[in-house]
């Protein structure tokens, strides 16, 4: 499995991250042989959040790993904490602090790697975020952190206050989900594409070395669905298959190597718990799709180039 430096840190991370938000329906004994299958396979980044399945995805992934014969710094936890479904969004300090604790409690851990923060908080108050953090780096529960869902505004409000690095903006990315792209290629256009959603955050990420993390990487939408043998995305779906053809691998690999091939240098979130499935993406890691392969696909997805 290729890796990279995850933001500006010296933490390095596999290219792939297997999101666990699915595993809830999962039995202990298949959960145990998807925790197998990702080591196998050099996928040791696990991307969790307090909210998936209210918590219990976190304790089932605790309970199982905590079984295995791997130890804790053999793989690198990653949770997020801030919303409260259906009622706010919450950064506060308290809120920051007991999210972290019940966290560690469920993942059957001292430490997370790395915290991130859900979505934005309209009332978030920066000098309180930091006070959280300073109080988790410095007891060691948490040693990294970062965002998810944020514009370069918010994360500069932050930064007024926060003083360690935020290294990670975890944000939806897929082929026929890519306004971050789109923006900056219809720049000066009266286009649907040419709306700028997110305040150039793809740029903002680059130039201040945050790893984008790329979720819903094979979905179209909020979640309507995946486009990978969708009857609404054909041209996309043949284009696909005839470089799946080329590279000998699948749809999926191909539409896993789209985003790996962008320069920003994106870590997946692959959350997928189909095994097999989970081995293209991993196998599409060391495919480098040529550039006019790269716009081919993303043409073929309906946008447009000016």
């Amino acid at each position: 499995m290729r890796r990279q430096m995850l933001g500006k840190s010296m933490l390095e991370v596999p290219v792939v991250a297997a999101g666990c938000m699915r595993i809830q329906g999962m039995d202990e004994t298949e959960v145990d042989e998807y925790i197998h299958t990702c080591l196998e396979l050099g996928i040791q980044f696990f991307d969790h959040a307090d909210i998936y399945g209210k918590g219990a995805c976190e304790s089932l992934f605790g309970r199982v790993f905590e079984q295995t014969e791997f130890r804790r710094e053999d793989i690198i936890l990653q949770s997020k904490c801030g919303i409260v479904p259906g009622v706010m969004y919450d950064f506060s300090k308290e809120h920051i602090l007991q999210s972290v604790e019940e966290s560690l409690r469920r993942l059957r851990t001292d430490y997370l790697d790395i915290l991130l923060l859900h979505r934005p908080d309209a009332l978030m108050e920066p000098e309180e975020v930091a006070e959280a953090f300073d109080l988790l780096e410095g007891s060691g529960k948490v040693r990294h952190f970062g965002v998810s869902n944020h514009t370069p505004m918010q994360i500069q409000l932050l930064k007024k206050c926060v003083r360690q690095d935020l290294l990670v903006n975890q944000l939806q990315f897929s082929i026929p989900f890519s306004n971050m792209v789109a923006s900056g290629l219809e720049a000066n256009m009266l286009t649907d594409g040419a709306v700028n959603r997110d305040n150039s955050v793809l740029d903002f990420c680059r130039l201040h070395d945050m790893t984008i993390q790329a979720w819903s990487p094979f979905q179209y939408g909020f979640f309507e669905g995946v486009f990978v043998d969708s009857e609404k995305y054909p041209e996309l779906n043949q284009v696909l298959a005839d470089l799946a053809e080329k590279y000998g691998t699948t749809k999926t690999g191909i539409a896993s190597a789209w985003i790996f091939r962008h320069p920003a240098k994106i870590q997946m979130v692959a959350g997928t718990t189909n095994l097999k499935r989970l081995r293209e993406i991993a196998l599409a890691a060391d495919i480098r799709l040529t550039r006019e392969e790269w716009y081919q696909l993303y043409l073929s997805a309906g946008h447009i180039l000016p």
